[in-house]
């Protein structure tokens, strides 16, 4: 079995019921996986880099991940939470360093290290354009940690932004946290959460991921189920 750990925020983690129907991307990834291929997801939350080593989380990584495995890492919205110090963490200082951190624990356990740039929030302006990003500094840090430690990006961020300009206000509505008339959720956190998915949005993104690992070739890419099944599971979710 080849076992995939991922270290994230809420966007990534996995849901109970009573955050039923939100979705993150890593509770979705599996179903884009080849069937000896383990998904750990230890996305949490809230979690930043710095949240989420200071509370030993990517030690118990450390203490599970061996030779052979791969450690998806995925942060950026938390670390931009400028007025709480216990997450925020500069882009083009904390943020890299921290990241050089999980790279570590990848590499000293034999395993392989592979970032994702944050998923971009569903924020359009009256005119139904999509608003400038809040990521923007942090996908730039992400980058630069990918030169500096050798470790290849999946750049959700920009496949993410170009599939919501395209697709536009309303119909992006579907794939996030957003509340239709009428419509009761078990536990709505407001009518306008653009941050947090849908079962749809998960599935929709989680096979951005999948196909940024096959144009990454190996030993990303046999992670993921065959090109066609992938596509068409992708087209459903896009068109649906």
């Amino acid at each position: 079995m080849r076992h995939i750990f991922w270290a994230g925020d809420s966007t990534a983690a996995s849901n109970k019921y009573i955050t039923y129907p939100q979705t993150g991307i890593a509770q979705a990834f599996d179903r884009y996986t080849r069937e000896d291929v383990v998904v750990f997801n230890h996305s949490v939350n809230g979690r930043s880099t710095k949240s989420f080593i200071d509370e030993s989380r990517l030690a118990y990584i450390y203490n599970d991940i061996s030779k052979g495995d791969y450690l998806f890492i995925q942060f950026g919205h938390n670390d931009e939470k400028i007025n709480d110090p216990a997450r925020y963490t500069d882009p083009h200082g904390e943020f890299i360093t921290n990241l050089g951190k999980f790279v570590n624990v990848a590499r000293n356990k034999g395993a392989y290290p592979v970032f994702i740039t944050s998923v971009e929030r569903r924020l359009f302006d009256e005119n139904g354009k999509l608003k400038p990003s809040e990521h923007t500094e942090y996908v730039k840090g992400m980058k630069e940690a990918s030169e500096k430690f050798e470790v290849p990006v999946v750049d959700l961020f920009t496949m993410s932004r170009e599939f919501l300009e395209k697709t536009g206000d309303e119909a992006s509505k579907k794939y996030y946290m957003n509340l239709a008339p009428g419509e009761v959720l078990w536990a709505p956190e407001g009518k306008n959460d653009n941050s947090h998915l849908r079962y749809e949005g998960a599935m929709l993104y989680a096979g951005m991921v999948a196909r940024g690992l096959i144009g990454l070739g190996e030993p990303y890419s046999s992670l993921i189920i065959e090109d066609e099944a992938l596509n068409e599971s992708s087209r459903i979710e896009i068109n649906g």
